[in-house]
C-alpha cells in the first residue's frame, strides 16, 4: 500500500480551493464597492453642508460650469473650485478645508447650482443600492446630462439637492 494522495483527490483539493478564493473575492470586492458608496454619500452630504454655509454667507448658492464643476472660488466667486483643494472664496472664507473627490480615479462628482437652488451628483458601484432610482423591472436609471466619469458616457445615477428641488428635477432619470 502507497502512502500519498491520488491525481484525483489532489485535483479535487484544488478545485473546492478555487471555488472557496473565488467566493471570497467576489464578497471583498462587493464589500469594497460598497464601502467606496458610502464614502461617496459621506462626501456628498459634507459638500452640501459648505454650500448651505455659502448660502448663508452669500444669500445664494455657488454657480456651475459646464464640466460640472463648483464655481463659487478665487477672484469675484467665479473660479471654478479644484475637486481635492480648499474651498474658499475671494474673501478668504474657508467652506471646506478639502473639497473631496471621488474615491475613484475614474469618476468624479458632478455639480448643477446657483442662486437658489443646487443639485450634486455621484455615480455608486453598487447598482441595486435602494439610493439609486429604478425602473419597474429593477433596473438602474442614471441622470441624463450628468457626468461622473472620465469619458461621458458614466452618467450619475446618485443625488441630492438643497431642500427646495429635487435631484430629478429637470432631469428625470432614464
Amino acid at each position: 500500500m502507497k502512502k500519498g494522495f491520488t491525481l484525483i483527490e489532489l485535483l479535487v483539493v484544488i478545485v473546492i480551493m478555487g471555488i472557496l478564493i473565488s467566493l471570497g473575492l467576489t464578497s471583498f470586492t462587493s464589500t469594497n464597492r460598497k464601502n467606496r458608496d458610502n464614502r461617496r454619500k459621506g462626501n456628498l452630504r459634507s459638500i452640501a453642508t459648505a454650500l448651505e454655509a455659502y448660502y448663508n454667507d452669500k444669500g445664494k448658492y455657488p454657480g456651475a460650469n459646464a464640466s460640472g464643476d463648483i464655481t463659487g472660488c478665487g477672484l469675484n466667486d467665479s473660479q471654478a473650485c479644484s475637486w481635492d483643494a480648499t474651498f474658499t472664496d475671494s474673501k478668504g472664507t474657508v467652506y471646506m478645508p478639502k473639497l473631496p473627490k471621488d474615491p475613484s480615479s475614474t469618476q468624479r462628482y458632478f455639480y448643477s447650482g446657483g442662486n437658489n437652488s443646487y443639485q450634486l451628483y455621484a455615480r455608486l458601484e453598487n447598482t441595486p443600492d435602494s439610493d439609486i432610482p429604478h425602473d419597474g423591472s429593477g433596473n438602474a436609471l442614471s441622470y441624463p446630462n450628468t457626468n461622473c466619469g472620465v469619458n461621458a458616457s458614466q452618467l450619475c445615477n446618485y443625488g441630492i439637492s438643497s431642500s427646495n428641488t429635487t435631484p430629478e428635477n429637470g432631469r428625470s432619470p432614464q
